[in-house]
């Protein structure tokens, strides 16, 4: 990768915004970039753009939601912030790419990757040997490291904390993999067992940083630390006392309730919630609360009407003819106090005025 640093930049915030509506791909771009570049830009995309959805997935029912605003990950960006929700901005993205580099190499997609078969032979514990083929995630880690951490060039506290994380995401990618056996005996026996690792569902991933997320530990810094040799090194020693599987950050996250411009956030006035459903988590239910009333804000309940196709039929030959099927849905929205009591009121004047004129 004899890239300059500049480009890596600027190429890949077009890779992490790239959108599929767009006439031109970023493949299209790239056509003039280096072969090595152009070998590994669709998985490096791709891994962005897996990150991107599943932090919003993870954050789907919180006040802070992941929006496109948070989605830029260089100091050099409009990401001005430095707080948890930024860290696990990093974390997720360099996990997404270094999981699809993976996923890829083992695919066959690359000339120069294959599986890991480094620790074949070797006894792992009681009963079974490493053997098969491992996903190669050395090979996912290295490439996904030279493009994720040149996007930091500084050396201030900030950029220090986007490289700690984004080791935290390339480390939880390693952390979830799962140990796959196969048993080896005679008749069906289970006499000895070869196993291997193999990448979990990213969703995995993503739960495992949420909770990262969650146990984020704040470093206390200068933001601006780093214009000296001194600072540079209490900078160092600072983040490699703390673990690299753990997510930092280095101010309070803002209160996510309320409408800030400046800082682009639209606050939860607005937001659906969840009180009633099937299979809900305890984090689902609790969402109206959480978006609406810890945040002075009323829960609106609305009616709507879904259209879908149902009573599928398939027709010799070769049709399949289906129904249309209208359902009435309840959804509950975060409403401004006042204007929710209005409406409520102007509705029980309604039936008011109705049961009046029937009694007439």
């Amino acid at each position: 990768m004899f890239m300059h640093l500049e480009v890596f930049y600027y190429v890949f915030i077009l890779l992490v915004h790239m959108r599929s509506c767009c006439s031109w791909s970023v493949n299209n771009f790239l056509m003039t970039g280096p072969k090595a570049y152009l070998i590994y830009s669709s998985s490096v995309a791709a891994g962005a753009q897996s990150g991107i959805e599943e932090c919003k997935y993870q954050f789907t029912w919180d006040r802070w939601n992941c929006p496109e605003r948070a989605l830029q990950l260089s100091t050099h960006s409009s990401l001005r912030s430095a707080n948890r929700e930024a860290a696990f901005v990093h974390a997720i993205s360099s996990a997404g790419v270094m999981y699809t580099l993976t996923r890829n190499c083992s695919l066959g997609d690359f000339d120069n990757c294959g599986g890991d078969y480094s620790m074949n032979g070797q006894r792992g514990g009681h009963g079974w040997l490493w053997g098969g083929c491992s996903d190669n995630v050395g090979f996912g880690e290295a490439i996904s490291k030279q493009f994720v951490d040149a996007l930091e060039t500084g050396q201030d506290a900030r950029a220090a904390m986007n490289l700690h994380n984004n080791e935290a995401g390339r480390k939880a990618v390693k952390g979830t993999m799962q140990r796959t056996c196969k048993c080896h005996g005679v008749s069906g026996s289970c006499t000895t067992q070869t196993c291997w690792l193999q990448l979990p569902e990213f969703r995995e991933v993503g739960n495992y940083l949420k909770e990262k997320y969650h146990r984020a530990l704040k470093v206390d810094l200068l933001r601006g630390a780093g214009n000296s040799a001194a600072s540079r090194g209490a900078i160092a020693e600072t983040f490699s006392s703390i673990s690299r599987k753990e997510l930092v950050h280095l101010e309070d996250s803002p209160d996510y309730c309320l409408e800030n411009r400046t800082l682009g956030l639209p606050g939860t006035e607005g937001r659906e919630c969840l009180k009633k459903g099937k299979n809900l988590s305890k984090w689902e239910k609790r969402s109206c609360k959480r978006l609406c009333g810890e945040c002075g804000l009323a829960v609106e309940e609305r009616k709507a009407e879904m259209v879908s196709s149902c009573n599928c039929k398939f027709h010799w030959c070769c049709a399949v003819k289906c129904e249309q099927c209208r359902k009435t849905v309840t959804k509950y929205f975060c409403v401004k106090k006042g204007s929710q009591r209005g409406k409520n009121e102007s509705a029980g004047s309604r039936r008011k005025n109705l049961r009046l004129r029937k009694k007439h």
